[in-house]
């Protein structure tokens, strides 16, 4: 009786060019990670220094205060035009700057946002007129004019700042969310649940309010740059702080003149700014990104999510499909 050695069968050969696509893939993965946490780092660092900078400012502050615009051993960072230490005004400026930006932002997308959707899901057009009108009306007007005649009556008020930058930002909001909305608040779903009885807050918050929020925060980015900017340039023009005030606006406006004598009084705070505008926008794509690159969720959606398994493979490894069928 002889034995037949059963042989394994030959390798098939790889697609052409899949060992170049693949590390292409691992070497993409390999820089979102590093680019995560780039933007992590440069987030954080002004954040924490916002929150936690004012119970560290006192020993920062214990070496007294020196001569004007002086770089000695006692202030690591130097000292302003008034003496004082540097780094205590820069462990103290941050929740000023930051608060007023995201507490104006929130802000905005409250009042907006509501206003936006309530026009989206409106089945009346005289609904949509009266509350778009005024929004359209309050558009175009420049946001520093707006800061301008807020600051004259209430100068040196964070909370006016605030909502100076609020009510400029909000228009935008609602505007925005009205776009997003509209959409699916004329789908088919939307009509499918109204008719299956469910409530309106249950379809205007429940699946049109879901479907903004990818806009909202691909926005939100952008919208907390743009009044991080706007509440420094208010307390750089004096509109906004007191010219004393330990506000980073407040200490580059003061220190500006010094940049060559010195510039770390002007260079430090302006950095807390761009750290945090650059490392803001840096994580809402990455973010957007991971989320784009998710599979649909729910057992609803299990075509869905085999179609877009079969997606992303084809766009890894395009040769995989000739190889099947060879």
């Amino acid at each position: 009786m002889s034995e037949h050695t059963v042989q394994p069968p030959p390798a098939r050969p790889a697609a052409p060019g899949s060992g170049r696509r693949a590390w292409t893939a691992g070497k993409k993965g390999t820089g979102g990670v590093v680019t995560t946490v780039a933007a992590a780092v440069l987030f954080a660092v002004p954040v924490l220094t916002a929150l936690f900078g004012p119970l560290l400012a006192p020993l920062a502050e214990a070496s007294g205060p020196g001569a004007p615009y002086a770089l000695d051993g006692r202030h690591p960072l130097g000292t302003d035009g008034l003496g004082r230490d540097v780094l205590a005004l820069l462990l103290r400026g941050g929740g000023s700057t930051l608060g007023s930006a995201l507490g104006a932002v929130a802000l905005a997308y409250l009042v907006g946002g509501a206003v936006g959707l309530a026009a989206a899901v409106s089945r009346h057009r005289w609904v949509d007129e009266m509350l778009m009108r005024p929004v359209e009306v309050v558009l175009p007007i420049p946001s520093l004019l707006v800061i301008s005649l807020v600051g004259v009556g209430r100068h040196g008020n964070a909370w006016a700042v605030t909502m100076a930058v609020a009510l400029v930002n909000t228009p935008v909001a609602a505007r925005l969310v009205r776009a997003a909305a509209l959409r699916a608040a004329a789908g088919p779903v939307a009509e499918a649940m109204r008719m299956q009885g469910e409530s309106r807050l249950r379809v205007q918050l429940g699946y049109v309010g879901g479907s903004v929020l990818p806009v909202v925060a691909a926005d939100v980015g952008t919208r907390v740059t743009g009044a991080v900017f706007t509440v420094a340039a208010a307390n750089f023009l004096g509109l906004g702080m007191e010219p004393t005030a330990p506000d980073w606006g407040v200490t580059i406006a003061a220190s500006r003149e010094a940049l060559l004598v010195q510039p770390w009084s002007v260079c430090a705070p302006a950095a807390m700014l761009l750290m945090f505008t650059v490392g803001l926008n840096l994580l809402g794509d990455r973010v957007l990104d991971r989320r784009d690159q998710l599979p649909p969720r729910g057992h609803r959606d299990r075509r869905a999510r085999d179609r877009w398994t079969r997606v992303r493979r084809a766009r890894v490894l395009p040769g995989a499909r000739k190889e099947g069928r060879a």
